[in-house]
């Protein structure tokens, strides 16, 4: 359900709240002044980050270029923040519970992607950044309708995770990442990244396939407007790719 609408420079902003089966949740659709029906990307957020920061940088970036966006809120973040009992999220049942109705949730977004009457279904793509890429790296590997995957500030899994081994059989990012088959990746990493060090990027490129890109800033986790803008121009010229291959 559409909550409000708005002109911005160089297209529109749409707020979406959703509704699933466990609870509801918002996004931000950004939709560019260009022809339509456009490709388009969903954005998955890190941790303590939220939809507006993923909006506000990555959707930004993709607007200029002629891609709509979508940017929701994952579980526990942004509108959905609220306080919770620690102990009970650090338990192995309630991570996974949690895990699985993001999936959920995520294949929500996308489906509502490929509805929008802007969107060009056959040309959707995956943006995530830390914890979001690890997430989207499940979602696209489950998901066909996702045709290009950006990895920023992501990688492997690092050892030092709560329930590392248990994340790992659920969720290997090794064997996710060998599960886009060939769909365009690019991988954007800090070389000074402390949070997910740059070997953990370097694990997850060599184990994807062709075609695929890495690409080093010299920054930490965080990282800058020309990285997060060269990544956008690099999604872009791959769905219009996608479009040459549909005609």
């Amino acid at each position: 359900m559409v909550r409000e609408e708005c002109e911005i420079r160089g297209g529109r902003r749409v707020v979406i709240d959703f509704r699933t089966n466990r609870e509801r949740f918002a996004g931000i659709l950004m939709v560019p002044d260009s022809p339509m029906p456009a490709p388009a990307a969903l954005l998955l957020h890190g941790f303590t980050l939220d939809k507006q920061r993923m909006a506000e940088s990555a959707g930004i970036a993709l607007l200029g270029c002629g891609v709509c966006s979508l940017a929701i809120d994952l579980p526990l973040h942004g509108e959905r923040y609220r306080a919770v009992n620690l102990a009970s999220i650090r338990t192995p049942f309630e991570l996974l519970g949690r895990w699985r109705g993001a999936l959920e949730e995520c294949r929500r977004a996308l489906e509502y992607l490929g509805t929008r009457p802007e969107v060009d279904a056959r040309r959707i793509a995956l943006v995530g950044y830390s914890l979001g890429a690890f997430l989207g790296l499940t979602v696209a590997a489950r998901e066909p309708s996702v045709r290009a995957v950006v990895v920023a500030a992501g990688g492997d899994l690092p050892d030092y995770i709560p329930f590392a081994s248990m994340v790992r059989s659920v969720a290997d990012p090794l064997q996710l990442v060998r599960a886009l088959r060939g769909r365009p990746l690019l991988v954007v990493h800090g070389r000074h990244d402390r949070t997910i060090p740059p070997q953990h990027a370097q694990r997850l490129f060599e184990a994807a396939a062709e075609p695929k890109e890495l690409r080093w800033w010299d920054a930490g986790h965080i990282l800058p407007a020309e990285a997060i803008s060269d990544a956008a121009a690099w999604l872009a010229a791959r769905l219009v790719t996608l479009q040459s291959t549909h005609n």
